[in-house]
């Protein structure tokens, strides 16, 4: 890998390319040109669609799959060029969580827990205080003697986690590990994740389709579309000003921003002859996003704002908002430089007459 590499990452994606054969169609690029520094420490999420490539991309990191152009970096060492016991070296400083778990329905919470440390040849009885150790943390200790087929799929996750940390990695992947969850057994598993990144400083590198769990756990985070990255950065920075269509889709879903189907039936992307409201969506973040800013815009400039759609809530700790309002064409500019001038970004989304 070329230049000097960041001080701070953990897992560093450098100009990556997978591409796979296809019959009776050559070769299909699942990965292109692909350039994303994950810091240590950091839970970092990569969102995109089904396709979208961000699985392959995951399996990039415990090499198992080799790029077709450029590299990774794990801990400072190429997966792409290690072989042999340098590559199982990099896969015990790298857990796994599964979206379906994948435990061994032969075994208890304890043996499956202890299954990675077996293979790795370690003493049985550091294993046994290592798992004893993990199934405390992971709140499973009434649970020790269980089958999988006796837990509920929030304390089968529990165990897919205590396992992934079995070998204390680095470096934690998260394959979709709640999209088979219902909500609220989702909030638990988000809250022990945040909690182990935490107390381990452990980089934690996961896999979604759902901008909730960013919200509510990603310190930085990337937008996945067509095998290529499309937007990154601090989760609260992509929040609050989306630069991307995709990103944009993404966020609609979770931060109230979307507009109602009367609305939108009727809205047109150019202004109509005669009386008209601009639809436009509001961001509130930074020092103003508390701000009581429509009153404001009332009091100061009389101009009345229509709320359409929206929600203030938060992005890690900070408070973060998208409303959708609908005002007087006539008075649209004027309001949205007012919003402007107080740090508040506005988009102009069209027209109802």
């Amino acid at each position: 890998m070329t230049g000097t590499p960041p001080a701070n990452a953990a897992i560093i994606f450098d100009k990556l390319g997978k591409s796979f054969a296809k019959a009776g169609s050559g070769q299909v690029m699942a990965l292109q040109d692909v350039s994303l520094t994950v810091p240590t420490g950091s839970i970092t999420g990569i969102i995109g669609r089904s396709g979208a490539g961000k699985s392959t991309l995951l399996r990039m990191v415990n090499g198992l799959e080799r790029p077709t152009e450029g590299h990774v970096q794990v801990v400072g060492r190429d997966v792409g060029a290690a072989r042999g016991s340098d590559l199982r070296a990099i896969r015990r400083d790298v857990g796994m969580i599964f979206q379906h778990f994948n435990l061994l329905a032969s075994r208890t919470v304890w043996g499956n827990i202890a299954l990675p440390l077996e293979i790795a040849g370690t003493p049985s009885g550091q294993i046994k205080a290592r798992v004893d150790q993990l199934i405390d943390q992971v709140g499973l200790t009434a649970h020790r003697d269980r089958y999988p087929a006796e837990m509920s799929g929030g304390q089968k996750q529990r165990v897919g986690i205590a396992r992934a940390l079995a070998t204390s990695p680095k470096v934690l992947l998260s394959d979709e590990a709640t999209s088979a969850l219902d909500p609220e057994t989702t909030q638990t598993v988000l809250e022990l994740l945040s909690q182990i990144n935490r107390d381990l400083g452990l980089t934690i590198l996961l896999i979604t389709h759902e901008m909730a769990v960013l919200r509510d756990i990603a310190s930085h985070m990337a937008v996945i579309e067509g095998g290529r990255i499309v937007e990154s950065g601090p989760t609260y920075d992509v929040f609050a000003k989306p630069t991307h269509a995709t990103t944009r889709s993404f966020l609609s879903g979770v931060t109230g921003a979307t507009l109602p189907a009367f609305v939108a039936a009727r809205m047109t992307t150019n202004r109509p002859d005669g009386p008209a409201q601009e639809v436009i969506r509001v961001t509130f973040a930074g020092q103003h996003a508390t701000d009581p800013m429509l009153a404001m815009l009332a009091t100061e400039l009389g101009i009345a704002a229509n709320i359409l759609a929206g929600a203030i809530e938060e992005v890690g700790p900070h408070p973060f908002g998208n409303l959708l309002l609908s005002i007087d064409a006539p008075r649209a500019a004027e309001a949205r430089a007012y919003l402007e001038q107080h740090g508040l970004t506005t988009e102009v989304l069209g027209y109802v007459r």
